[in-house]
């Protein structure tokens, strides 16, 4: 491999961004390739195991046999399960460059190394591209994190901060110092809620990892029929329960329909109303759906640039990198309003090696969020939002967008398919997420492994009313829209009508 130094050498694998983002190869490893890696393994039994290889061997090995049997999100754009997009090719050259610099990004020393400096300037770009610098917001408490679970952790955990300070009524004292049980017993709080709709899972487990319990989280949903959409007259009643503090957490992308729990300025402006009058915190898990903030002023983004507008009202959101900025896993980030509040909860105390010197713009990451330890992951979101810059990013949301609302309207015209969760909803409220099932229930029974037996494609299953649906989510930056519907429609007409999927004929 040319030395990743070399800036001549990178112009092929750069020049892959501006080629067509055809596939390069099956979404699914063959079954007989999962099998020959599983088999090469190491066996425990053996007398050489453990005995060590030599760097050319184990990259042998790796190659050969490991590789093949990955998930081939990196290659195919059709890889629908799990929110993952590709890897752009300048973000996979930076992320070598994390590797081999092998940077330690937990204290801020602009005299030693410009790490930070890098990550703050990324967080400011990523900021102003998703428009949340809104009357002069800055956002100053903001971090990269894992992913989205450990933002949504931040955010409860600021928003526990938050809501039972207010009741303490001392900024030196709570729950970072007194912890759960002492300072909601100080403060008279008999519980702390969580109350959302459709919240994602990791919501759930960032409850138990704060101490919440998942059993704080209260789905209040407006209606069956719209699950992810809050209900905010029963927010408005639950915020007035006697000796208990709350957090409002906002979905916006719920994972099955990408559908938001609000939709427009008027509803936010009530929940922020609400959220002061009572005390409360308001975070978004905006880890897909915020990004639709990037998408241009053409016409046909007007509904979804109304469904996002007042996002920027909140107290916290969470945002994924390495879903739709195709940056490689994992990156997530993590914005607040309050800096302060950031750094109260997560301030590592006591170790003085740790210092970072004179006062600084930029605080140390270590003070602001889960690890002491962290990677370098702001360097590829940071290449990828300075060689694409707003446009880029548009273009390549906008394929996105069009491919799915392409996907949604064959369903929507199919014999046999339904197109979920409601056939008729206009195509414009569609951003990257769209779900259905089959009208043959024998069929829809066996349509996720049926789909992704071809391997040329790959869906997740889902629920929805209780019977099983198919999820497409579409993310990845080689999306070639023209070929890929192809391939799309194909499999699924095959599949419907029980013939062999070919996609040589594609």
């Amino acid at each position: 491999m040319s030395d990743i130094f070399d800036l001549p050498s990178l112009h092929s694998r750069f020049s892959e961004r501006q080629t067509p983002h055809a596939s390069s190869g099956p979404t699914l490893p063959s079954p007989e390739a999962l099998q020959a890696a599983e088999s090469s393994l190491p066996d425990p039994t053996s007398p050489t195991y453990l005995q060590g290889l030599s760097d050319l061997d184990t990259a042998n090995h790796i190659i050969k046999d490991i590789v093949p049997a990955l998930t081939g999100q990196a290659r195919s754009s059709r890889y629908y399960g799990f929110v993952t997009g590709g890897v752009l090719p300048v973000a996979e050259w930076a992320d070598n460059i994390v590797s081999r610099t092998d940077q330690n990004v937990q204290v801020h020393l602009p005299s030693q190394t410009v790490a930070t400096a890098v990550e703050d300037s990324a967080l400011e770009m990523l900021m102003r591209l998703l428009r949340l610098d809104v009357n002069g917001l800055t956002w100053q408490g903001r971090t990269f994190t894992t992913g989205a679970t450990g933002s949504n952790i931040l955010g409860l955990a600021c928003g526990r901060e938050v809501v039972v300070g207010k009741m303490l009524g001392c900024e030196k004292e709570g729950i970072g110092e007194l912890g759960v049980l002492g300072a909601c017993m100080k403060a008279g709080i008999s519980e702390i809620q969580v109350l959302t709709s459709a919240g994602h899972s990791s919501l759930s487990k960032a409850a138990s990892v704060v101490g919440l319990g998942r059993q704080s989280v209260k789905d209040l949903r407006r209606s069956e029929d719209q699950p992810w959409r809050l209900d905010i007259d029963a927010v408005e009643r639950e915020l007035k329960r006697p000796g208990t503090v709350s957090i409002i957490a906002i979905s916006a992308g719920d994972v099955n329909t990408g559908g938001y729990a609000l939709e427009g300025r008027s509803e936010w402006e009530r929940v922020r109303e609400l959220a002061d009058r009572h005390g409360a915190w308001i975070h978004v898990d905006g880890a897909m759906g915020v990004f639709a903030r990037a998408l241009g002023d053409e016409p046909s983004y007007r509904v979804l640039h109304q469904k996002i507008d007042g996002v920027e009202l909140a107290d916290s959101i969470t945002l994924d990198g390495h879903k739709l900025l195709n940056v490689p896993y994992d990156c997530g980030m993590f914005f607040t309003r309050s800096a302060s509040t950031l750094s109260s909860v997560f301030v590592n105390p006591n170790a003085a090696y740790l210092a970072s010197g004179a006062p600084a713009t930029i605080p140390s990451p270590l003070h602001i969020g889960l690890e002491n330890s962290r990677r370098f992951r702001a360097l590829p979101a940071y290449a990828v939002l300075l060689s694409e810059g707003r446009p880029g990013i548009d273009k390549l949301l906008a394929n996105m967008v069009d491919l799915t609302r392409r996907l949604a309207t064959f369903l929507r015209e199919s014999p046999h398919y339904h197109l979920l969760p409601d056939e008729d909803a206009p195509l414009e409220g569609i951003f990257m997420i769209v779900m259905f099932r089959a009208k043959d229930s024998a069929i829809n029974d066996k349509l996720v492994d049926k789909i992704n037996h071809t391997r040329e494609m790959y869906v997740s299953g889902t629920s929805w009313k209780g019977e099983k649906a198919v999820r497409i989510a579409v993310s990845n930056w080689k999306v070639d829209v023209e070929r890929d519907f192809a391939v799309v429609t194909g499999i699924l007409n095959a599949v419907a009508e029980g013939l062999q999927f070919d996609i040589k004929k594609c």
